[in-house]
């Protein structure tokens, strides 16, 4: 630990404001998932204030709201989809998956392929020295925009930073 940067210090403090204040929706989903899927298929309304308020929280804080980020065509695109395909209940059902596999926390040996990993500013608290802990880890791009969707975001960045590492793989 006295060898993070600042900067994994402060991703580090994120990481605890989110897991106090913004991972509820991951326990109840990982623990009661049919309750949120019945609420989300409940009422459109309802879907559609889940979908933004998640835009909002993980989208890059340089914006105000998060339509700015990605465009109010895609987050009523978005909520349509979850709404008329009732997908909350298959996504609440990853999270109770994986609160529930056993070997969600077992160790295991480090992995030797070689992994690229794209740190965009917002959501995103990758500390490279705990990630090469666990991974071979061959590319690491740090980014000063974007956040949890970066396809979204800036996808030109990403799409650049995918092209770069597997470049590199194949020469």
């Amino acid at each position: 630990m006295a060898a993070l940067t600042e900067a994994d210090k402060q991703r580090l403090a994120a990481m605890k404001q989110f897991q106090d204040d913004g991972s509820a929706y991951m326990q109840l989903a990982g623990t009661r998932p049919n309750t949120i899927a019945q609420l989300l298929a409940d009422s459109p309304a309802g879907q559609l204030a889940w979908i933004t308020e998640k835009y909002k929280e993980w989208t890059d804080q340089a914006h105000q709201l998060p339509d700015q980020a990605i465009g109010r065509d895609t987050i009523l695109t978005t909520a349509s989809v979850y709404w008329l395909t009732s997908t909350a209940r298959s996504v609440a059902n990853y999270y109770y998956e994986r609160f529930h596999d056993p070997a969600m926390f077992a160790p295991t040996p480090k992995g030797t392929v070689p992994t690229g990993v794209a740190v965009f500013p917002t959501a995103d608290f990758a500390i490279r020295a705990f990630a090469e802990k666990a991974h071979n880890i061959t590319r690491w791009t740090e980014f000063s925009s974007g956040g949890h969707f970066p396809a979204l975001e800036e996808p030109g960045l990403l799409t650049s930073d995918i092209r770069a590492f597997f470049g590199a793989l194949t020469h």
